[in-house]
């Protein structure tokens, strides 16, 4: 006798042709962000959802919020599917945002080219595949014809890459969604329930221009950038020596990702602006360290002589951490993945940070699972030629899918 989980994987392998051009037509609408016009690719993927039958509501967040975080257009999509009552409301999250492709390609950004059974182009793995895997697991569950209970949303955003507050944050803020259960855009070989958080800060340097054939008139704000510089990588020296308890996460690191200053060769540069990425354990208190970052620089800062510094903090995402009531996806999620994938699918913490947490942050227990493979390396997400295999696509939709029909049935 054919069973229902059986069902679900003949019409994923029935419509695996139609995921996978889902998938392109999601790759080929660019979503750089910056600059972070993002609102064309929503309305884009709505109109695909719209040619499955789904109602697509579209929440566009004002533009004078968008644009005081730095972006252009978000727009953010939900569909809800509702079922009997009485079950769960199961939210499904995926980021359609993504950082510029960079340099390096030997394939389309933007092409959804397909070459060894991996298909390629930027945000291909992070996170636009998960738009395929969960439309497509919402889309076989329903083919099934089972009586369900409780009901499914597709939360589709576009903010995660500054943050989430303006996309799963937004919604949740708004009071329009409050789902029981939630699962994020991820990979296929772990279930992800808890990651590190993220502070980041811009540091202005000050000092004062002047010719540089007379450099004594001026303060060379580059030369305070230096001592601060170094003053900040000296801590990652001191942070290896934390150690997370949770398995996946290592300690501690601090990264310097953009530094601009100067304004000619010939002049002593008078500003130098530095932005820093801190990504901290579960275990750390994101206010202490705040205020360790901030001490560090203006100790440096005070040992060089006419050198003021401006600390702004740009981000403050604060680390996932398992609810109790993920129980219920974790376990199913483990069950079908052992049995679509032949391995274990242990749980894990990850050093990224992501949406997920502000799901976490009011309550509704969360974990992250999807398309993509064993790590981020393998993925080249925000490097060149990121890919998502296509395999991977095919069983996590599968996965999902059968975990869906577990907790609505």
């Amino acid at each position: 006798m054919t069973t229902p989980y059986a069902q679900l994987d003949a019409w994923i392998d029935a419509h695996f042709d139609e995921e996978v051009s889902f998938l392109q037509e999601m790759v080929r609408v660019p979503t750089d962000t910056p600059p972070g016009n993002n609102a064309p690719h929503a309305e884009r993927t709505a109109q695909l959802l719209s040619g499955f039958g789904f109602d697509v509501e579209r929440h566009a967040v004002p533009a004078e919020e968008v644009k005081a975080s730095g972006l252009e257009s978000i727009t953010n999509l939900i569909v809800r599917r509702r079922y009997a009552d009485g079950g769960r409301t199961i939210a499904l999250n995926a980021h359609g945002d993504v950082v510029p492709p960079g340099e390096g390609w030997t394939h389309d950004p933007y092409g959804g080219e397909i070459e060894d059974g991996q298909l390629f182009g930027r945000a291909a793995a992070v996170s636009k595949s998960d738009f395929a895997t969960f439309t497509f697991a919402v889309r076989a569950l329903e083919a099934l014809g089972t009586q369900l209970k409780g009901g499914v949303e597709l939360h589709f955003t576009y903010d995660e890459e500054f943050g989430g507050e303006l996309g799963p944050g937004w919604l949740l803020k708004k009071g329009l969604t409050k789902p029981d259960l939630a699962m994020a855009a991820g990979f296929s070989y772990q279930v992800v329930t808890a990651h590190n958080g993220c502070l980041q800060m811009e540091v202005t340097v000050q000092g004062k221009m002047a010719h540089a054939a007379i450099p004594d008139t001026g303060v060379d704000a580059l030369q305070g950038a230096v001592a601060i510089l170094n003053a900040l990588y000296e801590q990652n020296r001191l942070y290896k020596q934390v150690t997370s308890q949770v398995p996946g996460i290592s300690h501690p690191y601090l990264n310097v990702g953009r530094i601009e200053g100067g304004t000619n060769t010939n002049v002593v540069p008078g500003k130098v602006v530095l932005k820093l990425d801190r990504r901290m354990i579960p275990e750390e208190n994101p206010v202490q360290v705040e205020a360790d970052i901030r001490r560090v620089i203006q100790e440096a800062a005070t040992a060089c002589p006419g050198i003021a510094v401006d600390v702004r903090r740009m981000l403050m995402a604060r680390a996932m951490q398992p609810l109790p009531g993920n129980a219920p996806l974790v376990e199913a999620l483990q069950q079908h993945g052992r049995e679509v994938f032949g391995e274990e699918i242990p749980t894990s913490g990850t050093p990224l940070y992501t949406d997920v947490r502000l799901y976490c942050e009011r309550g509704i227990p969360a974990v992250i699972y999807g398309a993509g493979p064993r790590t981020v390396l393998e993925s080249h997400a925000k490097r060149n030629d990121e890919r998502v295999a296509l395999e991977d696509l095919r069983r996590a939709t599968k996965v999902v899918a059968r975990t869906l029909l577990d907790l609505l049935r």
